[in-house]
């Protein structure tokens, strides 16, 4: 039994960087969760904060999305017990909808 699944933390947030696609030397472990959902929001923050740090005045949707997809953080949902079921959240689905969001958000104000 490992630590995570003693102190009932039962999914890891594991993170890569899009700009190092496939490559296994840039993942690193964001933590640990005691339920799918809590990853799951822990996953959406990390996106959301990529795609606003990225967002600059004017920039379309698709644009803001190619820069995610070229430079962004793609984290993901690993079960610590690898009998659990998976967790289907998908970061780039999940970006490319919050593109169109933000796209139409007012600009904030400095």
């Amino acid at each position: 039994m490992t630590k995570e699944t003693t102190t009932g933390n039962r999914y890891k947030v594991l993170i890569d960087d899009n700009f190092h696609y496939m490559d296994e030397e840039h993942r690193y472990e964001h933590g640990a969760f005691g339920t799918a959902d809590e990853a799951v929001a822990a996953c959406k923050q990390i996106v959301d904060g990529c795609l606003t740090h990225m967002l600059k005045p004017g920039m379309t949707a698709n644009a803001l999305y190619e820069q995610w997809v070229m430079f962004g953080e793609d984290p993901y949902v690993m079960p610590v017990d690898r009998t659990d079921a998976r967790v289907v959240f998908s970061a780039w689905e999940y970006a490319k909808e919050q593109c169109e969001v933000l796209e139409l958000a007012p600009p904030i104000a400095p």
